[in-house]
């Protein structure tokens, strides 16, 4: 099984998300793509078409994603994404943060339980299934596997505060449950491991997608256990230890409400063909 290196797909992304604030809210929005060419461009407006500021907030990037700060007035508000993302050039080296090398601080961090993860309470588990494979490759293949042939896809069989545990008794879930069980799996094993929300060209129904990046050696390789969209096409928005980091929207403040949102994402030309168990890194 080849090394794939994927670039992003150069193709458009973006989203729409509708609000409507019945009292004066800060919002966080983390829905640009990470490494974007050009720069993100993240608009927003009233439904009396007057422009409401946004700002990227300084040095976010370095937390995994860019996030992006919104004070929304009373009212009906729109944001709205759109680039076009082209592949990297070699010379151009993705930040620490992000990159395809794993940092010894990256395997510490990685490696521990979190909020969504609890890799410790399905050590035992995880031990008698996973534990002794000749590679990591192989282990975290043997997981995925598992994950994906004892998961059911199904929307609203989890909720906001499902974690990994609860999504390997219940056997079902959505691509954030996936991702957070195979997270949690590796992590169980020694394998150091975190989530990756993405715009996924193919995904169908179309939405932001979570998918998990696993340490094979010294870099970062995509795993979706959903399998229901080609990993070389995927485009980073933001990397954490699980999906409280990479949480598209948060409200900081004020009263506000989610009415509305479409994603999008499309590959240039047909979709690359992926079979699920070579290693292709995400950018």
């Amino acid at each position: 099984m080849g090394d794939q290196r994927a670039a992003p797909a150069a193709g458009e992304i973006g989203c729409r998300l509708s609000y409507h604030i019945e009292s004066a809210a800060t919002l966080v929005l983390q829905v640009t793509a990470y490494r974007p060419a050009p720069p993100p461009r993240l608009v927003a407006g009233t439904a009396d078409g007057d422009d409401v500021a946004v700002t990227e907030i300084d040095g976010s990037w370095a937390d995994g994603g860019r996030q992006h700060l919104v004070r929304a007035p009373v009212g009906d508000l729109t944001i709205s994404y759109r680039a076009t993302t082209l592949p990297r050039p070699e010379s151009d080296p993705a930040p620490a943060a992000v990159g395809s090398a794993v940092s010894q601080l990256e395997r510490i961090t990685y490696t521990r339980p979190s909020r969504y993860c609890p890799s410790d309470r399905m050590a035992g588990f995880a031990a008698a299934r996973f534990a002794g494979y000749r590679t990591d490759a192989d282990g975290v293949r043997a997981i995925c596997d598992y994950v994906h042939s004892r998961t059911s896809y199904t929307a609203g069989a989890s909720g906001p505060g499902t974690d990994a545990a609860e999504t390997l008794l219940s056997g079902a879930g959505v691509c954030r449950d996936y991702a957070h069980l195979t997270v949690a799996l590796c992590r169980a094993v020694d394998i150091p491991a975190r989530v990756v929300a993405v715009y996924a060209p193919g995904l169908a129904p179309m939405d932001f997608h979570l998918v998990a990046e696993a340490a094979v050696g010294d870099r970062w390789y995509v795993w979706d256990a959903t399998r229901l969209a080609p990993r070389p096409s995927m485009v980073r928005i933001a990397t954490g230890r699980d999906a409280a980091d990479v949480a598209f929207a948060t409200a900081l403040d004020g009263v506000s409400e989610l009415t509305g949102m479409s994603v999008f994402a499309v590959a240039p030309g047909d979709l690359p063909i992926d079979d699920h168990e070579a290693l292709v890194t995400l950018r």
